[in-house]
C-alpha cells in the first residue's frame, strides 16, 4: 500500500497536537488559524475519498467566514455544490481528532465502511478566503490530496460561494456553467443586465449602491466583477481590504448585531447600503432615514422582496408552481405573519443552519430560504426550470405571461442555487427594486419587524440544552421551557427560545415583543433562567438597561 507510505510521510509535516478535539460543525471546523495545519492536511485525504466514491469532483473551502482574522476554517463542498453529507461530517470529526499514531488506522476505518476503489481517479477544487494564514493552511489542505494520489485544481482567493458553484459546474459538466471565475461574473452579470432592461428609466442615483466588503474576500470579488456590469450598477466599495481588519467592526455580522452601520462608511440619507460577511455569502441592507435613524433589512426582509416578486411573476405567467420560503425560529415574527397572511406564501420553518433550510427548500418548486443573519438562495426545481424555459421559448405566447416568463428565466440565472451569495443575491436585489420601482424605504414599510434582542449566556456544557419544534421548544434541562413560557406572558406579541450554539459553549436567547424594552427585558429574563437552570458560568447575566 505505497500510497499510504506516502500518508505516513507527509503527515509527519502536519503533525497533530496532542489531545486537541475539534468537531466539525455547521460551518464546518473553526479556531485559531494556529491549531488547523493538521485538519487541513487531513481534510485534503477525506475529499480525496469522497471524490472517489462520488466519482466527482469535490471541494474544500479554508475560510472562517465572519470570524476574527486571526482564526481560520475549512468545509468540504459535496459534487452538486452542496455541503457535505452528514455521514463524511462524521469521518471528518474522527478523522480530524484521531493521534498522529492513529491516522492511518482512521482512514483505513473510512475506505473500509464506505468500500473505497482506491484506484478511481480523485479530483478536489481548493480555494481560499483573504486571511493571513489562508495560504499555508490552502498547501496543507493540496499537500492531503496530493498524498493520497489525487488530482487538485487550486483557485486561490474565491469566495465561498463562488468555489460552490465551480463544484457544481464542473460536476454537471458545464451545463451549471463554466468552472471559472470569469464564467461566474459572466453568467450573473448578462442575467443581470437583461433583467435590469425591464426596469423603466432608472436614474444613475437609482443605480447607485454603497457596498460594505466587511475587508474581505467579497471586496476583491466586486472590484474584479464591476467591468461585467456595463454601468447597470454603480457601486461605491467602502472597507475594501486595503487598510482595515477583515471583519473588524464591519461586515454583515457586525451590522446585524450591532444595529448600526459599519465603520469607515458615510451614510446619506435613503441611500441603499449591504455588507457582506468575511467569505461573502452572506449579505444584509440597510439606510438611515432623514432623522438619521438607522434600519436593517436582515435576511427575512431578503426572503419577502424575492418571494413577492417571484410569486407575481408565476401569476403574470401562469404557471402553477409551489413556491414557498423557509425560515428558522430566528425569522422575525411580523415576516412569517406577512407571508402567510397577506402573501398566503407557504412558511416552513425549520432547525438553524443552512443546510436544514437548503434541505426542506429542495421539497418545493421553488424554495426560498434564508436565515435573518442573510444567509440565503432560491432553489427551482428540475420539473420548474423546465416548465420556466419551455413558456419563455413559446413563440405564440402574448406579451404579459411572455415578459414574465424571460424575467423567471433571467432570475434563475443570476441566483446561485448552490449556497447562498452575497454577490449573486445583491444582483438579484438590486434588479428587483429597479423592476418595482422601489426604494430601499418603500422595501423596508413592506411589514414592521417586532423589536427583538439575542443575547448569549455562558454554560459549563451547550449539550444540557436539547430543544425541539424546529428548535422553537426546549426539552431539557427539566423546567427551562416552563419558565421561558411564563416569562413570555408577561408581554404583548411575545415569544421567546433559547438553543445551543453550534459551535462555542453558549446558549443564544431571541426574544421579541411589542416594544425594544419589553424584548431586552424578556431577553434578560430568559437569559438569567438559562444561567441558573442550564450550568451558567462567569457572573449572572446583567440587565441591559
Amino acid at each position: 500500500m505505497s500510497e499510504f507510505q506516502e500518508v505516513s510521510k507527509q503527515s509527519g509535516f502536519h503533525p497533530k497536537p496532542a489531545g486537541l478535539v475539534l468537531q466539525y460543525g455547521t460551518a464546518g471546523f473553526r479556531t485559531n488559524a494556529n491549531q488547523l495545519d493538521h485538519i487541513m492536511f487531513r481534510m485534503g485525504l477525506l475529499a480525496t475519498l469522497r471524490s472517489k466514491t462520488t466519482k466527482a469532483t469535490i471541494g474544500v473551502m479554508v475560510t472562517a467566514s465572519h470570524n476574527p482574522e486571526e482564526d481560520n476554517g475549512v468545509k468540504l463542498v459535496d459534487p452538486m455544490g452542496e455541503m457535505v453529507s452528514p455521514t463524511w461530517e462524521v469521518y471528518a470529526t474522527q478523522l480530524a481528532n484521531a493521534e498522529q499514531e492513529d491516522l492511518l488506522a482512521a482512514l483505513k476505518d473510512i475506505i473500509e465502511k464506505e468500500a473505497v476503489n482506491m484506484s478511481q481517479e480523485a479530483k478536489v477544487f481548493v480555494g481560499k478566503d483573504t486571511r493571513g494564514s489562508s495560504a499555508r493552511l490552502s498547501q496543507a489542505v493540496l499537500d492531503g490530496v496530493s498524498a493520497l494520489g489525487g488530482h487538485s485544481k487550486d483557485y486561490g482567493l474565491v469566495t465561498t460561494p463562488q468555489l460552490h458553484y465551480m463544484v457544481c459546474c464542473q460536476n454537471t459538466q458545464g451545463k451549471y456553467g463554466e468552472a471559472t471565475v470569469e464564467g461566474y461574473y459572466t453568467k450573473l452579470c448578462q442575467a443581470f443586465i437583461k433583467l435590469s432592461k425591464n426596469a423603466s428609466n432608472c436614474t444613475d442615483d437609482q443605480k447607485h449602491l454603497s457596498v460594505d466588503g466587511a475587508n474581505g474576500i467579497g471586496a476583491l470579488k466586486v472590484r474584479e466583477m464591476e467591468s461585467h456590469l456595463k454601468k447597470e450598477l454603480h457601486i461605491s466599495l467602502f472597507n475594501d481590504g486595503s487598510e482595515g481588519k477583515l471583519n473588524h467592526q464591519c461586515g454583515a455580522d457586525f451590522v446585524k448585531v450591532q444595529q448600526k452601520p459599519p465603520t469607515g462608511m458615510e451614510i446619506n440619507p435613503g441611500e441603499r447600503c449591504c455588507s457582506f460577511d468575511g467569505d461573502a455569502d452572506r449579505i444584509v441592507y440597510y439606510y438611515s432615514d432623514s432623522e438619521g435613524k438607522f434600519h436593517l433589512l436582515d435576511g427575512d426582509k431578503v426572503a419577502t422582496l424575492i418571494s413577492t416578486f417571484l410569486k407575481e411573476l408565476l401569476t403574470s405567467a401562469g404557471l402553477d408552481l409551489k413556491i414557498a420560503v423557509v425560515q428558522t425560529a430566528y425569522a422575525n415574527g411580523s415576516s412569517t405573519n406577512y407571508l402567510e397572511n397577506t402573501m398566503k406564501v407557504i412558511v416552513r420553518c425549520t432547525k438553524t443552519g443552512v443546510k436544514h433550510l437548503h434541505h426542506a427548500a429542495q421539497e418545493f418548486d421553488i424554495g426560498v430560504y434564508f436565515e435573518a443573519n442573510g444567509h440565503g438562495t432560491v432553489l427551482f426545481s428540475k420539473a420548474a426550470e423546465e416548465k420556466i424555459q419551455q413558456l419563455a421559448e413559446n413563440s405564440s405566447l402574448i406579451d404579459e405571461k411572455k415578459r414574465a416568463a424571460l424575467l423567471l428565466q433571467n432570475t434563475i440565472n443570476v441566483i446561485n442555487q448552490t449556497v447562498g451569495d452575497a454577490i449573486s443575491d445583491m444582483l438579484l436585489i438590486e434588479a428587483i427594486l429597479a423592476i418595482k420601482g422601489m426604494t430601499i424605504h418603500q422595501w423596508d414599510a413592506i411589514y414592521t419587524d417586532l423589536p427583538n434582542r439575542q443575547l448569549k449566556v455562558k454554560v459549563s456544557d451547550r449539550r444540557v440544552i436539547d430543544t425541539t419544534d424546529a428548535e422553537r421548544r426546549a426539552v431539557s434541562p427539566a423546567g427551562l421551557q416552563e419558565a421561558i413560557d411564563t416569562l413570555v406572558k408577561k408581554y404583548r406579541k411575545a415569544r421567546s427560545f433559547v438553543r445551543p450554539s453550534g459551535t462555542e459553549d453558549v446558549v443564544r436567547v431571541y426574544a421579541e415583543a411589542e416594544t425594544q424594552d419589553s424584548a431586552d427585558d424578556l431577553a434578560h429574563e430568559v437569559s438569567l433562567a438559562v444561567y441558573r437552570l442550564a450550568g451558567g458560568v462567569g457572573g449572572e447575566p446583567k440587565p441591559l438597561h
